[in-house]
């Protein structure tokens, strides 16, 4: 395998590989099953307040 060949790859099909990745990557957190944990995150700051 030659660099142009490795070069020709990676211009169409790796370039197809990364945006899939980097698609998967950014809806990752938003799955509905990390809602709670989500959630969680979001108010944990709030937790220890003894303002009340």
């Amino acid at each position: 395998m030659t660099y142009n060949d490795l070069r020709h790859f990676a211009d169409s099909w790796g370039l197809v590989v990364m945006g899939m990745i980097f698609l998967i990557l950014i809806a990752w957190p938003f799955r509905k099953a990390n809602r709670q944990r989500n959630e969680d995150a979001a108010t944990m700051i709030f937790r220890d307040d003894d303002n009340g």
